[in-house]
């Protein structure tokens, strides 16, 4: 075996819990390889690392806010939409599972871009997934206004839901979620693995048995619903291919953030092999529900061509289904997942804030990147994702379309920081520079096609989901051209403003903080 160079790790605190990995390699030699020394407290087992990373995919709060938008723009046969993103994404998932085994250290895919693409593309990498962590952690967050008043008007506390006051309702019950998930994320890293291993278990569970009772309800058969498209493509040039594109956005939105199993790696006992796994069974496991939940709810409502389906979405099947009180059950459910969302959303962006403030790479990296002696987690950047996240809801509280075009783009920004992980990666392997860490999860002679096929569904569906689409990205009047090219101008803004500010200011400041910094261990006189 190849003995790993770098720097050697310090020697673990008592409750750092440091065992030996596959190939010989202990929990924080990886921190160390990258420059670190070893901080986080590591108290998450395998099922912890892999509830971070379902809960952040959230199938049943994805499912539950854009189904409504797949019907609307591609009619029932949209379902088909779920199976193409999921080959797509797993071919990313294989490729971070590889990384996930060499590196699994916070901020997952900020590091991994460093390390594939040099540090002006990891830089950027990070900056463009913190920026749409920080907008993703509102959007996920206002799902309570679209659940919660259905459960009970008495969750209506401004106005009567209609029009303007749903909105101001919305922004006060996030801001409520952001503050409670911020408290919780503050405290520790054990406290937040507990509440969100617990959310996710009721989840897994609720998930099951709405399969169950949508399959006991079915009306009709799949043919009936798979070929169904409403008619739907007559204004698109591209025929029905068009609108099934622009329905497949329903999809996109959901099937992501199964890095963050990796994010949490200096947290967990054995990540190197826990965290790959992690990403794998997150990623199909919501797959596998989200799919089975989509199916059987378009096969079980009782009028397939009722309006509701397109305005009302996945709520209204569920309680004309099953009936008031056991579809307010799942719908209770439904909200459970969203909190845990919210939980895992602001975890991983704090672990990408603290990975890039101990590299000195964003404003005040000393403070962002203090590690609580109490709690053993990064508290401040818990209290600015917090922050931000609520200031994001405020200020969009009367612009509703102006929100959307930014929740939209925030999606797009992760594919794109997905690239700038894949894309690199593919470059090492082309020029025989990749080696996957040895006696760990490898892709072997798949490494290359699965890698090639990465890159291409990364930047095929970063085009598709950014295409200036008027239902999109405009879809109430006045049309504004700045909004319909809102992907495009937002992206290029964010991108080219955050990476001057890098290149003449931050990046003479980067390296790692010395209060961070991994100290070589002296060797020992024979």
């Amino acid at each position: 075996m190849t003995a790993d160079t770098g720097p050697a790790p310090q020697s673990p605190g008592p409750d750092r819990g440091q065992g030996q990995g596959p190939g010989g390699r202990n929990d924080d030699e990886a921190v160390a390889e990258l420059g670190y020394k070893p901080e986080l407290k590591r108290t998450l087992g395998n099922f912890h690392t892999f509830a971070a990373g379902i809960s952040y995919i959230s199938i049943l709060t994805g499912t539950f806010q854009l189904f409504y938008f797949g019907v609307a723009f591609g009619g029932p046969a949209y379902w088909w939409s779920w199976p193409m993103v999921f080959v797509g994404q797993l071919m990313v998932a294989l490729c971070f599972c590889e990384l996930a085994a060499r590196y699994p250290v916070a901020g997952s895919v900020y590091n991994w871009a460093k390390k594939m693409g040099g540090p002006h593309i990891g830089w950027l990498g990070g900056w463009m997934m913190l920026t749409a962590t920080m907008v993703t952690l509102a959007a996920v967050a206002l799902a309570y206004q679209i659940t919660l008043p259905r459960i009970d008007p008495v969750f209506q506390f401004v106005g009567d839901g209609g029009g303007a006051t749903a909105a101001a309702n919305a922004v006060l019950l996030g801001s409520v979620l952001i503050l409670f998930s911020t408290l919780v994320n503050a405290f520790g890293v054990k406290l937040m693995a507990r509440i969100n291993s617990a959310g996710v278990f009721i989840e897994l569970i609720a998930a099951v048995a709405l399969i169950i009772c949508l399959a006991v309800n079915i009306t009709r058969g799949p043919g009936e619903v798979l070929t169904e498209t409403y008619g739907l493509g007559a204004d698109y040039t591209l025929g029905y291919l068009g609108a099934f594109l622009t329905a497949s956005l329903a999809s996109a939105y959901v099937m992501y953030g199964f890095d963050t199993a990796s994010s949490l790696g200096e947290e967990s006992h054995n990540p190197a092999r826990n965290c790959p796994r992690a990403i794998l069974r997150a990623l199909i496991a919501s797959f596998a529900l989200g799919g089975l939940i989509l199916l059987f709810a378009l096969m079980a409502v009782p009028d397939l061509f009722a309006k509701q389906l397109s305005t009302e979405g996945l709520q209204y099947v569920v309680l004309a289904t099953l009936g008031p009180t056991v579809g307010e059950v799942f719908l209770w459910c439904v909200v459970i997942a969203i909190t845990v969302c919210v939980l895992a959303v602001q975890a991983a962006g704090i672990r990408l804030m603290f990975a890039m403030a101990r590299d000195n790479n964003l404003p005040a990296g000393s403070k962002l990147a203090r590690v609580s002696p109490r709690f053993r987690t990064p508290v401040v950047p818990a209290v600015v994702m917090g922050v931000v996240g609520v200031v994001v809801l405020v200020i969009n509280i009367n612009q509703p379309q102006i929100f959307s075009v930014i929740t939209s783009i925030a999606i797009i920004m992760i594919y794109v920081a997905y690239l700038l992980v894949t894309t690199p990666m593919l470059i090492q392997r082309l020029r025989g520079q990749w080696q996957p860490a040895e006696g760990r999860f490898s892709l072997g002679r798949f490494g290359l096609p699965v890698n090639i096929l990465a890159v291409l569904w990364g930047a095929a569906m970063s085009l598709n989901l950014a295409w200036p689409r008027a239902e999109v990205y405009n879809a109430t009047g006045p049309q504004h051209w700045y909004l319909r090219w809102g992907a495009f101008l937002f992206i290029g803004i964010v991108a080219v403003g955050g990476f001057a500010y890098y290149w003449f200011v931050q990046r003479h400041r980067t390296g790692v903080l010395a209060e961070h910094a991994a100290q070589p261990v002296e060797p020992t006189a024979p």
